[in-house]
């Protein structure tokens, strides 16, 4: 009992010390990542974009992304999350702040593909980052907490947007002024980065010198463990894993429907709601989020107390299809609402179980190969979502077929995900579920 007194004082320690500034700086990064979705309801009139052009830019993102994730990843491993994780945040701000210059179609693709690049690295060098820290039996949870902050930044983010939309100053429209006050945090929290963030137990001043050794001791045997089950896979090897690669595919699917949701959730909201303010409708967007956090941690913490991450994944995954399904047949305003908190809830809490599949049986450079070749081949259906939205807008004249593509797209990420087996070797040394050869 004492053994597991010390280790529950170590993990709140790590958990109080650490997840609320990685919160903070998620929150950041992801504003500026879906930010555009309130900017397009003032940038297109302004700027004549149509929603082809526009959900173009809003997915070129994932194409920077994709080409430099897992390079960036595995520097980080090298480097140091510290300095790697710190130029990674402010960048991006600098590149979201100048989406205030975008005047055509083509200097909009180019920053939004830019900021991919510069983004990327981020949210699969954070869960790496995890593993140095939480031993897997904590590791859904400490995700599920991480990941709030998508949730919170639509909370902070909707009314903050709405406002800026309705209030230009200086002569510049309210687009504007939402690129350049919203990529600003990103900058003074990469700068805090390098002074509060250590690189691993080890450099932990706030543990105690039996803390930090036990501490660091575990994970190490974690990681051997890892290893062992892994067979040491080089980092080519890794990437092409059959487990790695199908993880990556059902990584694909949520995210079409995922960012297909995010794209387009303030122009849905719109449809619905015609006659309010943008500030009003920022304040209507913020509510599912709302919903979605007390959820998602409770599903995390659920799926790490039970050991399981297939079902958590599916059944989370069909809550968003439920909810994109009933959108796409009815957009009263009551009835979008409840349907876009279904699937703002769904979305986001079949994240944090489908985390604790691949860092079950990956470490070190295998780990950080691997997280960033199934998150970057996964975030490209932040390219293709967003795209058939816009798409199928322009040509049918409504949302109703691309939710349901949305919809489908969920249905099948949560089939292919029940195909991915627990190891019970890996449940027996304590690393969670993995996936089947």
């Amino acid at each position: 009992m004492d053994a597991l007194v010390h280790e529950h004082r170590i993990i709140r320690k790590a958990t109080l010390r650490l997840v609320p500034f990685l919160c903070a700086c998620y929150i950041t990064a992801f504003l500026d990542r879906v930010n555009v979705g309130f900017a397009a309801l003032q940038m297109q009139s302004d700027l004549r974009f149509s929603d082809t052009v526009y959900s173009f830019g809003a997915g070129i993102f994932f194409i920077g992304y994709f080409f430099f994730e897992v390079p960036s990843n595995v520097i980080l491993e090298k480097v140091g999350a510290r300095l790697w994780i710190a130029r990674i945040m402010i960048l991006w701000g600098l590149i979201s702040s100048s989406m205030m210059f975008v005047q055509t179609p083509g200097a909009f693709y180019a920053l939004r593909f830019l900021l991919g690049a510069g983004e990327a690295g981020f949210f699969p060098g954070i869960i790496l980052y995890l593993t140095y820290w939480f031993p897997s039996e904590y590791r859904s949870r400490t995700v599920a907490l991480f990941m709030t902050a998508a949730a919170i930044s639509g909370v902070i983010g909707g009314p903050a947007s709405g406002f800026l939309l309705d209030h230009p100053q200086l002569g510049l429209r309210g687009w504007q002024w939402l690129f350049l006050i919203e990529g600003i945090p990103a900058v003074l929290f990469g700068i805090a980065v390098l002074v509060y963030l250590p690189n691993g137990p080890r450099e932990a001043r706030w543990l105690t010198s039996d803390e930090r050794s036990w501490l660091a001791a575990r994970m190490d045997a974690e990681r051997d463990e890892r290893q062992r089950l892994s067979g040491h896979m080089s980092l080519a090897q890794t990437l092409a894993n059959r487990k790695v690669l199908l993880l990556s595919f059902v990584y694909f699917l949520l995210v079409i429907g995922g960012y297909g949701l995010d794209m387009f959730m303030p122009k849905i909201l719109a449809l619905a709601f015609p006659d309010v303010t943008r500030s009003t409708l920022g304040l209507i967007a913020a509510i599912p989020p709302l919903c979605t956090v007390p959820v998602m941690v409770l599903w995390g913490r659920h799926s790490d107390s039970t050991r399981e991450r297939n079902w958590h994944v599916a059944l989370a995954a069909w809550c968003a299809a439920a909810g994109l399904a009933l959108g796409s047949f009815n957009l009263a305003p009551g009835i979008a609402v409840v349907a876009l908190s279904l699937a703002v809830i769904g979305r986001w809490s079949s994240i944090p179980p489908f985390w604790g599949l691949p860092t079950a049986f990956l470490s070190g450079t295998s780990a950080a190969g691997g997280i960033a070749m199934i998150n970057s081949i996964g975030n490209l259906g932040g390219f293709v979502g967003p795209y058939v939205m816009g798409t199928l807008k322009d040509l049918t004249g409504d949302y109703s077929l691309g939710l349901r593509l949305l919809a489908a797209a969920f249905v099948c990420g949560g089939l292919l995900a029940l195909r991915v087996h627990p190891r019970p070797a890996a449940e027996r040394g304590g690393l969670g579920a993995a996936v089947s050869p």
